[in-house]
């Protein structure tokens, strides 16, 4: 959640000397934290909740669950922002496929996971759920491969940023979809210790390197950064 809150400031700290989020920004940033604080809040609420083995969408059914949906469908609004922020910006592939991930995690949001332990006989809402959750997991890192160049042109000096969170999106997704297969293919085995899994931590990781892509994201579309850079021009 700390490379949300950096890319919100280094939106703010352009070359043209002005200080406050750029035209246009507030509102993906608005929820992009929101989101992030409202998961972080529903896993304090929950103590009980074994945050290494258990998938974050479990807690739906804890103390304060409504945070999570609220928490996924705010982030699926600020990707969808995200992607009318990049039309006409070139790489309308990896604008598609950012579509995706944006659907997939409003979809997630609104049909909740199974209670805790219901791996193996999974209720309707679960298959929707799960299935649209793996979708956006898998689109995030793709859209991020595939916008990383035309972002990086936008916005020169998050270019090692937005490289190096694309890479750790491209790498906690390929781990936690070997966890994922583990878990539903007669595990959980692949575990540490007293926990029978890691696949709820790896999840965590997943979701801090997308949102943090995501918020790096916003901050390279910033039409601030872009008045100035115009400015300069002229």
């Amino acid at each position: 959640m700390t490379a949300t809150h950096e890319a919100a400031r280094t939106a703010t700290t352009e070359s043209t000397g002005t200080s406050g989020p750029a035209p246009g920004v507030r509102t993906p940033f608005a929820l992009l934290g929101a989101g992030a604080l409202a998961m972080v809040a529903v896993e304090a609420l929950n103590p009980t909740y074994d945050l290494v083995s258990e998938t974050l969408s479990r807690y739906v059914h804890g103390t304060a669950g409504w945070l999570l949906p609220a928490a996924l469908l705010s982030v699926a609004v600020a990707s969808a922002l995200l992607v009318a922020r990049l039309a006409g910006a070139g790489g309308r592939t990896g604008r598609v496929v950012l579509g995706l991930w944006a659907a997939g995690i409003f979809v997630a949001g609104l049909f909740p996971a199974d209670p805790p332990g219901h791996w193996h006989r999974p209720s309707p809402s679960e298959l929707v759920h799960g299935n649209a959750a793996f979708l956006a997991f898998a689109a995030l890192p793709t859209a991020a491969v595939l916008l990383r160049k035309a972002l990086a042109a936008r916005r020169p000096g998050l270019r090692t940023a937005l490289t190096v969170l694309t890479v750790a999106s491209v790498a906690t997704t390929a781990a936690l979809a070997v966890f994922l297969v583990d878990v539903m293919d007669g595990g959980p085995s692949l575990g540490l210790g007293d926990a029978p899994t890691l696949v709820g931590l790896v999840e965590r990781l997943v979701l801090a390197a997308d949102l943090g892509w995501v918020a790096l994201a916003v901050a390279a579309t910033s039409t601030r950064h872009g008045q100035g850079r115009e400015a300069r021009r002229g």
